[in-house]
């Protein structure tokens, strides 16, 4: 993770306030086309787990979850052109936590993710197939936690 560029996005811990909350809503409907509002209020209960918005300048444009295990996800963003950087400032978080390991579920459609991922070293090592019906999310703009979580 040594050679893992500078963040371009700045992170900032979720509050979970209602402005907050709705802003989480706005990222999950443009990278998925559904909310996972739900699932922010879990994770907001998980001791083991912080999230973070992602600023480009003021504007938020997107998310991501850490574990203290050094796992990454989910993580979603506003436009497929900012995965990239949104998984490049969450692996720089999870790298500044001193994990052991660092992971995350990257899907097949997420070129930008899996070049970071190569080029930081990172390997599969567990290969699996995640399908979902036409019209949800494209998955160039998501990372999930793990497929149970969807």
């Amino acid at each position: 993770m040594k050679a893992l560029p500078e963040p371009a996005l700045r992170a900032v811990e979720i509050d979970y306030s209602a402005a907050t909350m709705e802003k989480l809503i706005e990222i999950d409907t443009r990278a998925l086309g559904a909310s996972r509002e739900k699932h922010h209020r879990y994770l907001r209960t998980d001791p083991a787990t912080t999230g973070v918005l992602l600023y480009a300048g003021g504007d938020a444009v997107g998310y991501s979850y850490l574990s203290a295990s050094g796992h990454v996800g989910p993580l979603a963003v506003m436009r497929p052109d900012g995965l990239r950087d949104a998984f490049a400032a969450a692996l720089r978080l999870a790298a500044d936590r001193s994990a052991g390991n660092v992971s995350a579920f990257l899907p097949g459609t997420c070129d930008s993710a899996l070049g970071l991922a190569v080029d930081q070293g990172m390997r599969i090592t567990f290969p699996m197939l995640l399908m979902a019906s036409p019209g949800y999310g494209d998955w160039k703009q998501y990372l999930p936690r793990n497929p149970g979580f969807m």
